[in-house]
């Protein structure tokens, strides 16, 4: 049995390719990866990322034909202790997006909020692609 060197940044790739995320994007030369979320109901597809200490300027969203990508950075917060040893363990840099969207969604409808660290991103679905109610009618029969 051959030993194989684990990898954390092959288990992202490969998380990607199952969710549709772009796999020729920059994702492995990141220096973080912001935790997602995605869900749909009959109306959109919601993502929610975890983007915590990012400004708003420091996000950018952006919809090309059919791939949404969400790129940003974390900066560096120096503190100096003289006298203390601390750990740093929270990831600082750059980070890098991109899901491949379904034809469903309408790319001219996408909204973006950010609030308590999570980036929201909503996307709309085509009017054609949402579910429509029909009504029977039930018909009396003549006794």
């Amino acid at each position: 049995m051959a030993i194989i060197r684990w990898d954390p940044f092959r288990v992202a790739v490969l998380r990607n390719t199952l969710f549709g995320a772009d796999t020729e994007s920059p994702l492995t030369t990141a220096n973080f990866i912001p935790a997602v979320d995605i869900y749909e109901d009959e109306k959109k597809v919601v993502l929610k990322l975890e983007v915590p200490g990012l400004e708003e300027k420091d996000l950018n969203v952006s919809v090309e034909k059919n791939t949404l990508t969400v790129k940003g950075e974390r900066k560096f917060e120096k503190e100096e202790k003289e006298e203390n040893f601390h750990r740093i363990e929270r990831r600082y840099g750059s980070f890098y997006r991109a899901f491949t969207l379904p034809t469903t969604v309408d790319t001219e409808s996408v909204a973006a909020s950010y609030n308590a660290g999570v980036l929201k991103v909503e996307l709309i679905k085509k009017p054609e692609a949402q579910p429509k109610q029909i009504k029977v009618n039930v018909e009396k029969q003549a006794a």
